[in-house]
């Protein structure tokens, strides 16, 4: 920690060390940049505020802390009152977790900081707001020496800075807001005004149909949530990580919404939104190395097959990506439903494999057998078996005999030679039927596999693992490295 300025020091006792009660105080006589970094400790300005009631000697120490928290439900006076009277030179932190926040109250003490923030803000706020909260919406100043800024404000209206610039602002977090004119966000963030942003991310944003940025720092940007977005405009010659998810839906049910990126240095694409060559215009990405895609539904009606087509056009948008990352998911299962991957057709070349599998006990083998058979060549397999979000788990149908999971049943005996795959790593494994019926058909289909990393469910019991661990060896060859783990870590059956 660097050294107070001695000109901002308050100014103390000559009888420092020497309580109110007139006893010793060892603590009292330790320098005011001890004492300073003992409050930090707190975590809680209010709570080094009080400690002020100690001794003369602590009752303007916390005033001098370079980090004030706010936590959960603090008084907006309070907020105010604090930085009315904090005599630190700078705030390099200022977090706030406020409950059912106004724009007013909100706006009794942010201006105070917006001068003298030279860090990080981080405000969230918590509660359901009303209609009027969201249309009257907060100001927000110009932070001309923040380098970070989240705001979480739960649906609170907010307007942007019309004038001023973001000097060192490098990270910009924006969610559930909704914004108000007349300046838009693309006037705030583009290099013009925030000359030094490295990531942007905007989430659950309102009142965002439209959306430009031109700048030459960012690196990240992460766009999700957005289904009243239907124009977007990306011209960043330094972008190396691009995520749009959620984005367009409104837009898609009239039919029209038009994406342009110009990112030729990027090197991650997540892309789970909708997708079309005639309105999405990704441009040239030549050192593109990962993509992860929206999900497809493996058995359905022709309303999911509509849905599949947008992650199979952008599939063949290109020909080589190191890394793909897949979500098959298996939707509640219907008696008139087909499987949907023979849509599947071709594949870019690839050499890392992720398959998100989200199966609801169902065989996942027929799609994952599909995908395998157009990535012959891939070194590095990695399986995720995944569980459906606990609000969706409603939506998961039984499995039962003869469910239409088991077809196209061919994946069962059809030869597969996966002449490169030297890597294998599955996780969420509980094994059950479906489950070990793949990994044993897996070990098959491989001719130069080195390594298997399995990853246990983290309900599972010792016992469980144990009896599994025995099962998935028996699968396996001998110059097959295999290691299990659970909850992280090497397991242990001695």
């Amino acid at each position: 920690m660097q050294p107070m300025p001695a000109h901002r020091r308050p100014k103390l006792s000559d009888a420092a060390g020497v309580s109110a009660g007139g006893g010793d105080d060892r603590l009292s006589a330790l320098p005011d940049d001890l004492l300073i970094h003992i409050l930090l400790k707190l975590q809680d300005a209010p709570v080094a505020a009080r400690t002020s009631v100690l001794a003369r000697r602590w009752r303007r120490v916390w005033a001098l802390l370079p980090e004030l928290h706010f936590p959960d439900g603090t008084d907006s006076d309070g907020i105010r009152a604090a930085l009315a009277v904090h005599d630190a030179p700078a705030i390099s932190l200022l977090s706030v977790a406020a409950i059912k926040a106004t724009p007013e109250s909100v706006a009794a003490w942010l201006p105070i900081d917006a001068c003298r923030l030279s860090g990080v803000l981080d405000f969230r706020n918590r509660g359901t707001m009303d209609e009027t909260s969201a249309a009257s919406p907060l100001k927000l100043p110009c932070f001309q020496n923040a380098t970070k800024v989240v705001l979480d404000l739960d649906s609170i209206g907010l307007t942007l800075p019309p004038s001023g610039i973001f000097t060192r602002l490098a990270e910009l977090v924006l969610t559930s807001i909704h914004l108000h004119g007349p300046c838009s966000i693309s006037d705030v963030v583009s290099s013009s005004r925030c000359p030094s942003l490295q990531r942007l991310v905007v989430s659950s944003v309102k009142g965002l149909d439209k959306f430009t940025i031109h700048s030459e720092s960012l690196l990240e940007l992460v766009l999700s949530g957005l289904p009243g977005l239907h124009q977007l405009n990306v011209v960043a010659l330094a972008l190396k990580d691009l995520a749009v998810r959620g984005c367009f839906t409104d837009a898609l049910n009239r039919g029209q919404h038009i994406a342009n990126i110009s990112a030729p240095q990027l090197v991650t694409l997540d892309w789970k939104s909708s997708y079309d060559p005639s309105s999405v215009q990704l441009g040239e990405m030549a050192h593109l190395q990962q993509l992860t895609t929206q999900y497809l539904i493996v058995y359905g009606q022709y309303v999911f097959s509509a849905h599949n087509r947008h992650c199979l056009m952008l599939l063949q948008r290109f020909d080589h990506i190191r890394r793909l990352v897949l979500y098959l998911v298996y939707a509640p299962l219907q008696v008139n439903g087909r499987f949907l991957m023979e849509e599947m057709t071709n594949f870019p070349n690839i050499t890392s494999l992720t398959l998100n599998v989200v199966a609801c006990s169902h065989s996942f083998g027929a799609s994952s057998f599909h995908v395998l058979s157009m990535s012959s060549g891939v070194r590095e397999l990695e399986i995720r078996l995944v569980d459906l979000p606990s609000e969706h788990e409603a939506l998961a149908s039984v499995c039962q005999s003869g469910c239409i999971c088991a077809e196209p049943s061919n994946w069962e005996t059809k030869e597969l030679v996966l002449h490169c795959l030297k890597e294998v790593v599955i996780s969420g494994l509980r094994g059950t039927e479906h489950e070990l019926a793949f990994v044993k058909r897996l070990f098959n289909w491989t001719t130069v596999l080195k390594r298997m990393t399995v990853n246990f469910r983290v309900s599972m019991t010792e016992s469980k693992a144990k009896e599994l661990r025995q099962q998935l060896l028996s699968f396996s060859r001998p110059r097959i490295c295999m290691k299990f783990l659970q909850h992280g870590k090497a397991c242990s059956f001695d």
